[in-house]
């Protein structure tokens, strides 16, 4: 009989913060979500097979979303969190970039800086002083 994928992972419950948008008030927030990290276990437990010997040298550790709606900070209705990130694999996720960085590369692609704007002058009318006035 083949060994159970808990045999082989060790598991460890986190919480992330993810970013989505509310389909009702359609307003961003920050919510907690909590997922759970399975990671390879050094070595295959005893009572493992050939079979069981290629499904272990295969295995990448990943994390599992728990969460599968939240309710919204703004107006409390629930909606469900996308299910295209439910499994993300550790390995790929340890090289992306955070948020303001990934801006700034994009900005520097585009050769678009932000620049404060600034206040066109005001026309001389408003700028002369006042004569006669008392």
């Amino acid at each position: 009989m083949p060994l159970d994928e808990r045999n082989l992972f060790t598991e460890r419950f986190e919480s992330r913060t993810g970013r989505y948008q509310c389909p009702k008030c359609r307003r961003t927030g920050e919510y907690s979500i909590r997922w759970v990290r399975r990671s390879k276990k050094d070595r295959l437990p005893p009572g493992a097979d050939d079979a069981d010997k290629a499904k272990f040298a295969k295995l990448r550790d990943y994390l599992l979303r728990l969460d599968d709606e939240v309710a919204c900070k703004t107006c409390g209705k629930k909606f469900e969190i996308p299910s295209q990130h439910s499994l993300m694999l550790v390995d790929q996720l340890a090289g992306l970039p955070d948020e303001q960085e990934l801006e700034r590369e994009i900005e520097q692609a585009s050769g678009e800086t932000k620049t404060p704007e600034s206040k066109p002058s005001l026309p001389a009318r408003f700028t002369r002083k006042p004569t006669g006035w008392k």
